[in-house]
């Protein structure tokens, strides 16, 4: 029974977390709570796993999001989920597999930077309700709060993220040809390709850790075209040579892996502008503790 509802149970912990090795010690915690539940003597039968499970995975998942800041206090650099990645495929999911899939604007790298904003409450209820399309009266029993209360969570966290990620998801094959084009004109360093593909502002992550050596891997992002061409075109064509270049799915958009000897160097995300004509966001993470999971 646990099993079945493993998938969900990963996309929505990953989505309060987004990292692999804190919700799968999160799923491990659950599975521990089900089965002290289950086979206690003379335990209740459970009517509805899957409710139980989500309530047991949620509140682990929010409990976890205090130490995860803490940690996050002393973190070199900007801070980057750690990256889903999957094949590429054009073929649609079957209506069936929400549960083995989450939506790609779900974990898009974007989307998830910006729930970094948002309290733990407002994103466990933006997951719930936006991503996952549970009513609020449901998120009120799973958070044990009032349905007005999550009403309001909900209204604040829609809103702010809004704000801040318009809805919208550029067409695959655009995001490819765009990262192809992109990775040419900083690799080559091409200051006039760059400074055609680049929104005026454009920000930079770069994830390393104070390990691994991501584009702009600084202190802070790095905002603006002049300075983020700069930097690529100082930097792209020197560190870029002896690297491999592979397109994934990561998070749900085509990407680029960036591999040397083999061995996982860096995802690079791109995030479009709404007309899909420049590159607005750059998500650089080479930090290898992240990358593990990569091959």
């Amino acid at each position: 029974m646990f099993q079945d509802h493993h998938e969900l149970m990963f996309s929505i912990v990953y989505n309060m977390l987004g990292s692999v090795a804190d919700t799968e010690d999160v799923l491990q915690e659950t599975w521990l709570a089900w089965t002290a539940r289950t086979q206690a003597r003379g335990a209740e039968e459970i009517h509805n796993p899957r409710a139980y499970l989500v309530r047991i995975a949620m509140n682990r998942a929010l409990a976890h999001r205090a130490a995860l800041s803490r940690r996050r206090e002393t973190y070199v650099g900007p801070w980057l989920p750690e990256p889903l990645v999957g094949p590429l495929t054009d073929l649609p999911l079957p209506d069936d597999a929400a549960d083995a899939a989450v939506r790609a604007e779900s974990v898009s790298m974007a989307l998830l930077v910006v729930l970094e904003t948002l309290t733990p409450l407002e994103r466990g209820v933006f997951v719930l309700h936006e991503v996952f399309g549970y009513a609020h009266t449901e998120i009120a029993e799973i958070l044990e709060r009032s349905p007005a209360a999550v009403r309001q969570l909900a209204h604040r966290a829609r809103e702010h993220v809004q704000a801040r990620r318009p809805r919208y998801q550029a067409d695959p094959h655009v995001r490819r040809e765009a990262t192809e084009r992109f990775l040419a004109a900083a690799f080559g360093g091409d200051l006039d390709a760059l400074m055609e593909i680049l929104a005026p502002e454009v920000t930079l992550w770069g994830d390393g850790g104070g390990k691994g050596q991501a584009a702009g891997g600084g202190l802070r992002p790095l905002h603006g075209r002049e300075k983020v061409t700069r930097l690529l075109t100082a930097l792209a064509p020197r560190s870029g040579k002896g690297l491999d270049i592979a397109y994934r799915s990561v998070n749900g958009d085509p990407s680029a892996l960036l591999f040397a000897d083999d061995n996982p160097y860096a995802v690079i995300v791109l995030d479009l502008t709404p007309d899909g004509d420049q590159v607005c966001g750059i998500y650089a993470v080479a930090n290898p503790d992240k990358l593990s999971h990569v091959d």
